[in-house]
C-alpha cells in the first residue's frame, strides 16, 4: 500500500536463564547448546543453573563453557529450586527473563509453572525433558543400530521413555532388537537407569510406514529416529517431532553432540506446538509502522470501519481527526 511502511526487527532477550541438568549425568554439551546461541543473540545477562557434585563443586567443563559464553554467574542448584531462584531472583541470584533448558520432570513442571505465574514475569523456552525416543524400523534396519539408539536415550534417566515401531517386522525381528538390547544393556555402566527406562517404554507393531508415522506424529517424540528404506523420502510425512534422523548412519548421538541441530527439544507431545531451541529462542520480534499522509489516507476507511463496528469510537476519531486535519485549508502538513 502506497504511503505504508511496516517493518520486523529483532533484539536480543536482555536477561536470560540457562538450566544445565546434572542430577545423574554431567551434560557440559547442554551448556553448549543455550549458551552459544545466547552469546550470539547478544543477551546483556546470562546466568547459568545446574546442580553442584557431592562436593559442593560443578564440573570445570561447565565452568568453562560459562567462561566463553559470557555468562555473569554459575546458579550452584537444580531442581525446581533452580528454577524458582532464576524466575523470582533472591539476594544472590539475579532474575532473568526467560528460562532455557531441558531438565526432568520436576524441572519441567517448575518451568510450566512460574510462566504461568504473572509475577514472576518470566517465559520459557518450551517443556523439555525428561527425554524421548522414538524408532521407526523396518526389515532394512540392523538390530544392533535400532538397540543402541534407544538405549542412548534410556541411560539419560529412569523417567526417560523410549518407544519402537517395529514396521512389518514380526515376532522374530522384533525379537533380534530385544537380544541386541539386553546383550548391549549389560555392558552398560548406567545399566540400573537403563533398564528402569526400559520397564515402562514400549514396542508397537504395524504393517506399513504410513501407519508407523501416523502413531509417531501423535506421540511427537523429542527424538525421531527413520532406520527405514527410502528415509529420506519418509521425512515427508513427518509432522510432529523436536528433532528427526534420518537413516541408519545417522545416530541421536550427533544431534546431541556435534552434527550442527540443538539438542534442547520439546517432549511430552509438546513438539506439537513447540519447536526446539535456536538463535530464535533468545530473540524477540518487534514490529513497527510508519504512515505517510497519503497513507493514512488509503487505509484509513478500512481503519475506521472496522472502529466503527467494534464499537471503539476513541480508535475512528484518532484517524478521523487526522483526516479533518488535513482537510483544513490552512494545514501545511508535515514534510512527510
Amino acid at each position: 500500500m502506497p504511503g505504508v511502511t511496516c517493518t520486523r526487527f529483532s533484539r536480543p532477550i536482555s536477561r536470560v536463564g540457562l538450566y544445565v541438568p546434572g542430577g545423574t549425568a554431567v551434560l557440559p554439551s547442554t551448556a553448549l547448546m543455550l549458551g552459544v546461541p545466547a552469546m550470539v543473540a547478544g543477551c546483556q545477562k546470562i546466568v547459568l543453573a545446574s546442580p553442584p557434585r557431592s562436593d559442593g563443586t560443578i564440573t570445570p567443563e561447565i565452568v568453562y563453557i560459562a567462561h566463553k559464553v559470557g555468562a555473569e554467574s554459575i546458579v550452584l542448584a537444580g531442581g525446581a529450586q533452580a528454577i524458582a531462584a532464576l524466575a523470582y531472583g533472591t539476594q544472590s541470584v539475579p532474575k532473568v527473563d526467560k528460562i532455557l533448558g531441558p531438565g526432568n520432570q520436576f524441572v519441567t513442571a517448575g518451568k510450566m509453572l512460574v510462566s504461568n505465574d504473572t509475577s514472576a514475569g518470566v517465559s520459557i523456552d518450551m517443556p523439555a525433558g525428561p527425554s524421548e525416543v522414538l524408532v521407526v524400523a523396518d526389515k532394512t534396519a540392523n538390530p544392533a543400530f535400532v538397540a543402541s539408539d534407544l538405549l542412548s536415550q534410556a541411560e539419560h534417566g529412569s523417567d526417560s521413555q523410549v518407544v519402537l515401531i517395529a514396521v512389518g517386522l514380526g515376532a522374530e525381528g522384533v525379537k533380534a532388537i530385544e537380544e541386541q538390547l539386553h546383550a548391549q544393556a549389560s555392558v552398560l555402566p548406567r545399566v540400573d537407569i537403563v533398564r528402569a527406562a526400559i520397564e515402562h517404554s514400549v514396542t508397537l507393531e504395524v504393517e506399513s510406514i504410513e501407519e508407523a508415522m501416523r502413531l509417531s506424529n501423535e506421540y511427537a517424540p523429542e527424538h525421531l529416529i527413520l532406520q527405514v528404506e527410502d528415509a529420506q523420502e519418509v521425512v515427508e510425512l513427518v509432522e510432529n517431532a523436536g528433532s528427526v534422523f534420518v537413516g541408519p548412519w545417522t545416530p541421536e548421538s550427533v544431534g546431541d553432540y556435534s552434527a550442527g541441530v540443538n539438542h534442547s527439544l520439546p517432549t511430552y507431545g509438546y513438539a506439537k506446538q513447540y519447536s526446539g531451541v535456536s538463535l530464535s529462542s533468545f530473540t524477540k520480534h518487534i514490529t513497527s509502522s510508519n504512515l505517510t499522509r497519503e497513507g493514512l489516507r488509503n487505509i484509513s476507511g478500512a481503519v475506521m470501519q472496522l472502529a466503527k463496528v467494534e464499537e471503539l469510537e476513541a480508535h475512528r476519531r484518532a484517524v478521523s481527526i487526522r483526516l479533518e486535519h488535513m482537510a483544513k485549508p490552512s494545514f501545511r502538513g508535515l514534510t512527510m
